[in-house]
């Protein structure tokens, strides 16, 4: 019986997703023509109370099958979120407007109040927008906080009615006492070019709550940008801005320039591949080094930015605390990175330095060859450091007036063995301390990135692994906040065993993850149940696991083992 029920667990967690009110039909290649064809959907639909989000991403929906589906919507008044991309693959554009009509009509109906509205990947052009516009002019959308229309073909013409109806919303919504805040808008590769850009800017500084903005590869040029530029100052809780693979030149790019003063929250700013010229990117450099305090990413790659334009940018973050990736790649002119490699990363290779074997020939000889990643903190901590900058005289090192304490952060983001030894005898309370307990996504991430780097035959990185997982795991396991099963679940998605509903690359498997997991299941503090449930998803014949042979064994055995004793 408890098999039959472990199984049952496993089998759902791998199909139909039901979590937080949310109905998930997301991946699963269904043709969905006509009525009939969604009988049992509408009936699970019409079952669920308390229906808060619907996931029909990745099938493909007619109109008299979107009639269906809306109508079982028509009751649902604690509606919240439709995550609805990709799901007219195959069909007509004229079916598109009629089957959003329906889904939209149904939401008004109910009295939905919606936060999220996720249409991306559907290539329903103007005709497309004009599908929700009711929608989005109605006291549904009152409450959107994030609008997700990404590679919709949009166009100028749905740029503007999008445009419209959003400025509508906001003057009704207003007027009602509780104006929208559109939190989050994404529309990358729409070909809204200026005239659509340039609308949407009005909406945006009508709204002034965004905080995330992603408009990447719309063939915006400086007339659009300079509108949005406006448009930003006025949306100060602005977080990140993606604007990548548009067209800047120099106007567009002081005119963001100036914007950008006005953004003391902006945590992450890409412009790669817009041509910001080496005037822009001393604008840039400008506003960066007045303000931003919290600064983590700047990307200004492939802008025909020249050398002294990139020292600039150089000196402008180097006492950028938070920083931690400047993209500077595809300079104009020779610009020499062995001399920058130590305030940021130059990378296509997510934060390998350029080029590592032009480095200052007094740097110790005996570092570690298989190091990967060389950051500013790490060079500070080497021991030799302070000769070694006395000999440089590198003055685009940053100064420092005491020793900094370990990184853990840069463990965490390019985890190795001898990264995690020069944490010192603090390592587990210090990881403990960066990680989030709250959140078993992270948790289960921070614990793959400590056991990728196990190795069973040398005692130290293996103790210093296992030390920091328990300490980890146990002050996780023991948070009242703290939900396991979210941990077992983001922990087997990670490993590739369970399809995740979300866009959630999985790890390379090594063999240390099994075994660090193996020791993690024996502990007091592993909950029983889940034993059960990793033991269903280990006998299962996975690709993801096929170079870990013995470790997979072992971790069965085990598993097996306390189940049989529990």
């Amino acid at each position: 019986m408890a098999t039959d029920i472990v199984a049952q667990l496993a089998d759902s967690l791998a199909k139909t997703g039901v979590e937080d009110g949310e109905l998930s039909y997301k991946g699963q290649g269904r043709k969905l023509d006509d009525a009939q064809s969604v009988e049992e959907m509408v009936k699970e639909i019409q079952d669920f109370e308390g229906l808060q989000a619907l996931r029909l991403e990745g099938n493909t929906v007619g109109v008299e099958a979107a009639q269906a589906i809306a109508k079982a919507l028509e009751t649902k008044s604690a509606f919240q979120r439709c995550y609805w991309s990709d799901m007219f693959t195959g069909r007509l554009r004229s079916e598109i407007p009629p089957a959003l009509n329906s889904l939209g009509d149904a939401l008004m109906l109910a009295g939905a109040r919606l936060t999220v509205l996720d249409l991306s990947d559907n290539a329903f052009g103007p005709d497309g927008v004009k599908g929700i516009e009711n929608l989005l002019k109605s006291p549904t959308c009152y409450t959107l906080q994030e609008l997700r229309l990404n590679n919709c073909g949009m166009g100028i013409g749905g740029g503007k009615i999008l445009a419209a109806s959003l400025i509508h919303n906001h003057k009704i919504s207003s007027a009602e006492g509780a104006p929208i805040s559109l939190k989050v808008f994404v529309a990358g590769r729409n070909r809204l070019e200026n005239d659509g850009a340039t609308a949407l800017a009005q909406a945006f500084k009508l709204m002034g709550s965004l905080e995330e903005v992603h408009m990447p590869q719309n063939g915006i040029n400086h007339a659009g940008v300079t509108a949005l530029a406006d448009a930003m100052q006025h949306n100060a809780g602005l977080r990140i801005l993606n604007l990548n693979d548009n067209t800047f030149t120099e106007k567009g790019a002081i005119a963001m320039a100036q914007a950008l003063k006005h953004l003391r929250s902006i945590q992450v700013i890409n412009f790669g591949d817009c041509l910001v010229r080496p005037e822009g990117a001393k604008a840039i450099a400008e506003s960066v080094s007045e303000g931003l305090p919290i600064l983590k990413e700047l990307n200004l790659s492939f802008g025909e930015i020249t050398e002294d334009a990139a020292l600039a940018v150089v000196q402008a973050v180097k006492d950028k605390g938070q920083l931690e990736k400047l993209d500077l790649n595809a300079l104009d002119d020779e610009v020499p990175l062995q001399s920058l490699h130590c305030i940021f990363f130059f990378s296509d290779d997510e934060g390998e330095p350029e080029d590592d074997d032009d480095e200052d020939e007094d740097e110790d000889e005996d570092e570690d060859d298989d190091e990967e990643d060389v950051d500013e903190e790490e060079i500070e901590e080497e021991e030799e450091e302070e000769e070694e900058e006395e000999s440089t005289g590198n003055k685009f090192s940053t100064p420092q007036s005491a020793p900094r304490p370990p990184d853990v952060s840069s463990f965490l983001s390019f985890p190795s063995p001898d990264k995690l030894l020069k944490l010192g005898a603090t390592r587990a309370l210090l990881i403990a301390q960066q990680v989030d307990v709250s959140d078993a996504a992270k948790i289960a991430e921070a614990f793959l990135k400590i056991a990728s780097v196990y190795k069973e035959d040398n005692n130290d990185v293996k103790n210093a692994v296992l030390d920091s997982i328990d300490v980890l795991l146990k002050k996780a396991f023991t948070s009242p906040s703290f939900q396991g099963y979210s941990f077992v679940s983001s922990l087997l998605v990670l490993l590739g065993l369970l399809k995740s509903e979300d866009k959630v690359k999985p790890v390379i498997v090594v063999p240390g993850h099994l075994q660090a997991l193996e020791y993690v299941v024996r502990q007091d503090y592993f909950p029983k149940e889940s034993v059960a449930v990793l033991e269903a998803f280990m006998s299962r014949n996975n690709k993801a696991l096929e170079s870990c042979g013995n470790a997979k064994n072992s971790l069965q055995s085990t598993l097996q083992r306390i189940r049989s004793q529990s």
